[in-house]
């Protein structure tokens, strides 16, 4: 059979086992929040969870693509986003002890008001928006060119075989899931390393030597990611939605393991692109690298993108229904829950017909939010209402000069490639807080 025959048995296959296996929600505690005959994850299931439903499809093709063109420090710079486990762990914890919040719309209702909560929700549905279609779209890319036929089909089928057992128990079924698909994620990649270690010309000689630590060569990304973390977390509800579902300490301890964990998991599989630099390989590092070694190997890769996608896709599904029906309050009903799996799935799909690029799903949308750093940094300080409004306000002007590539290159300091996406990230965060606080000192 063919490789595209097989990767078409893969897809289908592994799809409706996880139905299979999936637990049917027959309580809105069950399907808006995980609550299973009245149990909530331990640290080992979540752990899992956490990791794999962030381990993106997009962010391992990235983190491939990245060692590619960078060598080691393109892993470790792409795994500087996952910081934001250990920062978001660490403050929402303080959140639900120390503030008593039962979740993220609970904590701003309370200290900036419902039109705040308007414009934080109009940002996280974007962030769901975006993860739909940037996923995807690394799913399609397997089966063929953007464009083509074939390509739009795979998308197409994957995301209504993942809606099916999405629908089928909500949130249960997305942590459910994510544990049989962490454990497949690291055989997988286990298969991987093994191959491409087993080859003669390869060695950890030639990962260390693979880059070069300089600004110009991969740290612009990593300090830009550093930086973002603060704030890119908050307005993940894949992320924070888990951070509320167990108990605070419980909570804690599994984001903090996440952080570790999900980074080293990054940096592995970045070595594909430092094997494919190292091999003169060109375009896409993971299927390259793929090819090279042969059909199993290529399936074996093909099938870690579906475990990622799958898990971050019927996570944004769960997520997006327990935004409108619990967070919003719009219609606490299996049925509406349901229903709004089915819309965003829809409405997600649309930007595969526009070429989006999936490394600016992350990047853009990560400047757009950084005005949320002193809210949940400093969520303890007293603030006028509008000091809400104008760091928000100031962090998506930033992230559209980063679009628009209008940021003034006199405050670049450094160069090369994500120059301006680490000095615009710094000038946002700097210029943020100063607009936060302002309205405090004013007051005073």
């Amino acid at each position: 059979m063919s490789t595209e025959i097989w990767q078409w048995i893969l897809v289908i296959a592994s799809s409706l086992i996880l139905f299979a296996l999936s637990p049917y929600a027959k309580t809105t505690a069950s399907f808006f929040k995980a609550n299973h005959n009245k149990k909530s994850p331990n640290v080992l299931v979540l752990t899992g969870s956490l990791i794999i439903s962030w381990i993106f499809a997009k962010s391992i093709t990235n983190a491939a693509n990245l060692g590619l063109d960078f060598g080691l420090v393109g892993g470790v710079a792409y795994a500087g986003y996952y910081l934001s486990f250990a920062v978001a762990g660490l403050l929402i914890y303080q959140l639900r002890t120390k503030g008593g919040f039962t979740s993220i719309h609970d904590f701003l209702t309370s200290k900036f008001g419902k039109k705040a909560v308007a414009v934080f929700t109009f940002l996280i549905i974007i962030r769901l928006f975006n993860e739909v279609w940037s996923n995807t779209m690394v799913i399609g890319s397997y089966f063929g060119e953007t464009g083509s036929a074939s390509y739009y089909t795979a998308i197409i089928v994957f995301t209504v075989l993942t809606l099916s057992y999405a629908i089928k128990g909500g949130l249960s079924s997305s942590i459910f899931t994510d544990v049989i698909q962490m454990v497949l994620f690291s055989v997988l990649l286990i298969i991987i390393l093994y191959t491409i270690f087993s080859v003669e010309n390869f060695s950890t000689k030639d990962i260390v030597t693979s880059g070069t630590w300089s600004f110009e060569l991969g740290l612009n990304l990593f300090f830009a990611a550093i930086i973002q973390s603060f704030s890119y977390p908050f307005h993940d509800p894949v992320l924070t939605d888990r951070a509320f579902i167990s108990s605070p300490k419980v909570t804690r301890k599994s984001f903090l393991w996440a952080s570790l964990l999900g980074a080293i998991c990054i940096v592995l599989f970045s070595l594909i692109g430092v094997y494919a630099q190292t091999q003169g390989l060109k375009g896409q590092a993971a299927v390259e690298v793929g090819k090279a070694f042969g059909v199993v190997v290529l399936l074996v890769i093909n099938f870690i993108m579906i475990t990622s996608a799958a898990s971050t896709l019927d996570s944004t599904f769960s997520s997006f229904s327990k935004l409108l029906a619990v967070d919003l309050g719009l219609g606490k009903s299996l049925t509406f829950g349901r229903l709004a799996m089915v819309a965003i799935a829809v409405l997600g799909t649309i930007p595969i017909f526009f070429n989006a690029e999936i490394l600016s799903a992350t990047t853009i949308s990560g400047t757009m939010v950084i005005g949320l750093t002193p809210i949940f940094v400093f969520w303890n300080y007293k603030v006028p209402k509008i000091s809400f409004y104008l760091s928000i306000g100031c962090g998506i002007l930033f992230g559209f000069l980063l679009v628009f590539k209008v940021f003034p290159e006199a405050l670049i300091f450094t160069k090369g490639r994500y120059a301006d996406l680490l000095w615009v990230n710094v000038w946002g965060i700097f210029s943020c807080n100063l607009l936060y606080f302002v309205p405090r000192w004013i007051k005073q």
